[in-house]
Parts: structure tokens; sequence; C-alpha cells
């Protein structure tokens, strides 16, 4: 098993929070604090979900007791 930097989505989603980081730069001064910061956080708690996934898998309790909650 490799590392969560080798898995594709990872890397997608890695270049996707870099886009928007870059984007977010281009909003209006007014919007840096409120709008700007809430966009880029929620970029990121993304790729923060997938490496919590992806560490969780050694885990087979973890997932076994997963995959039954509803």
């Amino acid at each position: 098993m490799g590392d969560f930097s080798d898995l594709l989505v990872y890397k997608k989603s890695f270049e996707l929070a870099m886009a928007i980081f870059e984007n977010t730069k281009t909003l209006p001064n007014e919007e840096m604090y409120s709008l700007t910061d809430q966009i880029r956080r929620s970029s990121k708690s993304t790729n923060i979900c997938f490496v919590e996934a992806y560490r969780k898998l050694r885990y087979k309790a973890h997932f076994i007791a997963s995959s039954y909650d509803e």
C-alpha cells in the first residue's frame, strides 16, 4: 500500500485546491476575510478528508464498523 499522495484523486483535488487559492486572489479586498477564507478552507478540507479515509484503511476494525453505520 503506497502513500496517500500517490492517489490520483488526491493529486487532482490538490491541484483543484491550488487553482481555487489562485482564483480567490482576484476577489475584491472586502471579501478577503469572509468569503475568500471560507472558500479556501473548504477547498483544503476535501484533501484532508481523503487523507483521513486513506489512513483508516489500515484498521480493519474501523473499516468494518464504518460499513454498518447508517
